[in-house]
C-alpha cells in the first residue's frame, strides 16, 4: 500500500540499493553540471566504524549554488579546488535520515533518525562547508565522518523537529542564515588575544575638503556640523580594551606618533603584549608585510587569519583604507580614528564584507576605544527598514521574518528592479503586515524611474533616511546607493554575497562623524542560529514551507538551479533526491500534473507537510 511505502521510507527500513545518483559539478559553467546534462550513478559508498551513512530527503536550491557554478574552483569557499579531479556536489540546505551507523557510534545514533545540517562546518580551523567542500544534498546518499560529527564546534547535525516535514526541516538552513543576520554579536573593544595594527597617515598636514559632487549623502544633521579643525596632536589613547582585563596579544605599529608609540610600548611591556614595528610601508605593501608576519594571512585562504583590528589614525585616503581593509581576518574591524573628513570614497571589497563578517567603525575622538560602541543587529523597533532586492526567495524570507518575528519596524520598504515579482510580495505579505502594525510598501525603479524612485524613498522617510538597510541583491550600485540613504545611527547589512574582489565605492565619513552609521556583512549561520530556527519551526512561529515555489525530483536539479539563476521563481525550489522521474514543477502546475498532491496545498497554493506526504506516497 502507498501508506506502507511512506512509513517504510520514514523508518529507513527498506534495503539499500547497490548504487545511487548524484549531480557532480566538474568546473565553471552549467555545461559542467552533471554528465551530458544529467546526474551520474555511482556505487553505494562503504562507511567506517566512526561514520554514518545518510540519505538526503530534501534539499533546497540556493542562489549560492549558482555562484559556485559561475565561479568554479575560484569560488571563495572552494579555495582553488581542482574540480576536474574532485568534482563538487552542491546542496547545503539539507534534511537527511540516518540509514547506516558505524559500529563505534551505536550509542549515539540509530537508523531512522532525522537531522538537518548546519552547513557552515569548521574542522581543524578550515571551512569545509556542506555542499561545497563536502558532498552536498544534490545526491541521494552520503557518508559523514569526523568533519561533521566532531567538528570544531561539535556536531553539525541537529535533530529535526519530530512532526516537521522534510522540506520544512531542510529550509531551516536558509532561514537560519536570515535569523543569523539579526543575531550577530559585535565586539565592543579591541579583540582580546587578537592582533591589532595601528597605522598613522603620513605626509598630510591638512586634509583636502571632500568632493561634494561625489559624496552625495542625506542632509547633514546638527551632530555632523561639529568643527573638524585639524588637530595634529599625538595624544591618542585607548581607554579600554588595552589593560590587564582585556588586551590583544600582538600590536603592529606603522608610523605611529612618537608620544603615542611610547605609551603603547610601555603598556605592552606591562601586559606582556608583543609589539612589532613596521614603519615606512606603502599601502600596497600592507598585505605582503603582514604575510611575512602571519603565514597565509587573509580571508581568501580559508583560515580566516589576518588582523583583527586595523586602526587608522588620521584622514586616510581611499588607497590606504582599501588596502587596510584587505588585511582583516574573519570578523575583523576597520576602525577609522579621524577628526577630519575623509577626502574621497573608498573601494571596499564587498565580497569580504559579506563572507567574512567584517565591520567598519570609526570616531572623531582621539580615544581609539570610542569607536567600539554597541552595534545593533536587530531591526530597529518602530523604525524604517529598506530591503533592496526583496522580490527573490531570500527577500521574501527577510520580509516575512520582519513581519512575523520582530522586532517589527513601523515601515518596511521592499524594492526590486522589476515589477512583476515585487507585486507578488505585496500580495503575500501586505495584509499580514498591516494586521501587525507595520506598513509594507513595495516599489520598483523600473516603474517609477530613477529620480522619482529616490524621491519616493526620501518622502517615505521624511528625508531622514532608513534605520536599517538590508542588501539582498548582489549589486554594487545597490550597496553604493544604500549607503547614501542611512539615517544617523543606521546599519547597512550586506547580506547578498558578491564574489571577493567586487568593490563598492563607499563614503565612510558617516561612520566617523556624528551620524555613527555602521557597515556590516552577514553570511551563513551558526549552530546556535539553527537551533533557534528549529525552535521557531517547532512552535509554529515561522512556517518555512511558505517560501516554497516549486518542487522537483533529482532529475530536475539542472533546471532548478538554472531557474534560480534566472530569478524565475519568487520563492524556493526544493528537490526530493530519492524521487526520480519528476522534473522541475511550479506548485500551481501540480493541479494538472499531480492533482492529489495539489489538493493538499494550503490556502494561496502554499506547500504543506500533507502535500509532501502525498508526493512521497505517489512517487517513491
Amino acid at each position: 500500500m502507498k501508506s506502507d511505502k511512506l512509513t517504510e521510507y520514514r523508518e529507513a527500513a527498506a534495503p539499500l540499493p547497490d548504487a545511487y545518483w548524484l549531480w557532480p559539478l566538474y568546473g565553471k559553467g552549467f555545461e559542467n553540471l552533471g554528465l551530458d546534462g544529467g546526474p551520474i550513478r555511482v556505487p553505494m559508498p562503504s562507511y567506517g566504524p566512526d561514520q554514518l551513512l545518510v540519505r538526503h530527503d530534501a534539499c533546497g536550491i540556493c542562489f549560492s549554488d549558482v555562484k559556485v557554478i559561475r565561479a568554479g574552483g575560484a569560488h571563495p569557499r572552494l579555495f582553488g579546488r581542482d574540480m576536474q579531479t574532485q568534482p563538487v556536489v552542491l546542496g547545503h540546505e539539507v534534511a537527511l535520515t540516518v540509514v547506516g551507523v558505524g559500529e563505534n557510534l551505536h550509542d549515539e545514533y540509530a537508523v531512522g533518525q532525522r537531522f538537518v545540517v548546519q552547513a557552515e562546518i569548521y574542522y581543524r580551523g578550515r571551512n569545509l562547508a556542506y555542499g561545497y567542500m563536502l558532498q552536498g544534498g544534490q545526491s541521494q546518499y552520503s557518508v559523514l565522518g569526523d568533519e561533521v560529527l566532531r567538528g570544531d564546534h561539535g556536531c553539525y547535525l541537529l535533530p529535526a523537529p519530530p512532526q516537521s516535514g522534510y522540506s520544512q526541516a531542510a529550509l531551516t538552513e536558509p532561514w537560519a542564515c536570515v535569523e543569523a543576520a539579526y543575531r550577530i554579536r559585535y565586539r565592543q573593544s579591541i579583540k582580546p588575544g587578537g592582533i591589532a595594527w595601528i597605522v598613522r597617515v603620513q605626509g598630510r598636514t591638512d586634509s583636502p575638503a571632500p568632493d561634494t559632487d561625489k559624496l552625495q549623502t542625506l542632509q547633514a544633521t546638527p551632530a555632523e556640523d561639529q568643527d573638524f579643525q585639524s588637530s595634529r596632536r599625538d595624544d591618542y589613547t585607548i581607554s579600554r580594551g588595552f589593560d590587564r582585563h582585556s588586551h590583544p596579544d600582538t600590536v603592529i605599529l606603522t608610523d605611529v606618533p612618537p608620544a603615542f608609540s611610547a605609551w603603547l610600548h610601555a603598556r605592552a611591556a606591562e601586559l606582556g603584549i608583543e609589539v612589532v614595528v613596521m614603519d615606512g610601508l606603502e599601502p600596497c605593501d600592507f598585505r605582503d608585510a603582514l604575510a611575512d608576519l602571519i603565514p597565509c594571512c587573509g580571508p581568501d585562504t580559508g583560515t580566516g587569519e589576518g588582523v583583527d583590528d586595523l586602526i587608522v589614525l588620521g584622514p586616510a585616503d581611499g588607497d590606504l583604507l582599501a588596502n587596510a581593509f584587505c588585511t582583516l581576518a574573519r570578523g575583523g574591524m576597520l576602525n577609522i580614528v579621524s577628526d577630519q573628513p575623509l577626502p574621497e570614497r573608498v573601494a571596499i571589497d564587498s565580497g569580504w564584507l559579506h563572507y567574512d563578517h567584517m565591520t567598519i567603525v570609526g570616531t572623531t575622538s582621539h580615544d581609539i576605544a570610542a569607536s567600539y560602541g554597541p552595534i545593533r543587529s536587530k531591526l530597529a523597533y518602530g523604525g524604517r527598514c529598506w530591503m533592496i532586492g526583496a522580490a527573490g526567495p531570500m527577500g521574501h524570507m527577510h520580509v516575512q521574518r520582519a513581519i512575523e518575528v520582530g522586532p517589527r519596524p513601523d515601515l518596511i520598504v521592499a524594492t526590486n528592479r522589476s515589477s512583476d515579482r515585487i507585486d507578488l510580495l505585496a500580495e503575500r505579505y501586505a495584509a499580514t503586515a498591516r494586521d501587525r502594525g507595520t506598513e509594507l510598501v513595495c516599489l520598483t525603479e523600473e516603474a517609477l524611474g530613477a529620480d522619482a524612485f529616490r524621491a519616493r524613498l526620501l518622502e517615505l522617510t521624511d528625508g531622514e533616511g532608513f534605520d536599517d538597510i538590508v542588501i539582498l541583491a548582489p549589486s554594487v550600485p545597490a550597496i553604493e546607493e544604500a549607503a547614501s540613504m542611512l539615517a544617523p545611527g543606521g546599519v547597512i547589512n550586506v547580506f547578498a554575497g558578491l564574489t571577493r574582489g567586487t568593490e563598492a565605492m563607499l563614503d565612510l565619513n558617516p561612520v566617523i562623524d556624528g551620524r555613527q552609521i555602521r557597515f556590516v556583512g552577514s553570511s551563513g549561520s551558526s549552530i546556535a542560529d539553527m537551533r533557534s530556527m528549529l525552535v521557531l519551526v517547532e512552535q509554529g512561529v515561522l512556517n518555512t514551507n511558505r517560501t516554497v515555489a516549486a518542487i522537483s525530483g533529482l532529475d530536475g536539479v539542472y533546471d532548478g538551479i538554472y531557474a534560480v539563476s534566472q530569478g524565475t521563481f519568487p520563492g524556493k525550489v526544493v528537490v526530493y533526491p530519492l524521487i526520480t522521474g519528476l522534473g522541475l514543477t511550479p506548485l500551481p502546475d501540480l493541479r494538472e500534473r499531480l492533482p492529489e498532491v495539489y489538493a493538499r496545498l494550503g490556502p494561496g497554493e502554499v506547500w504543506t507537510v500533507e502535500a509532501e506526504q502525498e508526493l512521497l506516497r505517489s512517487l517513491l
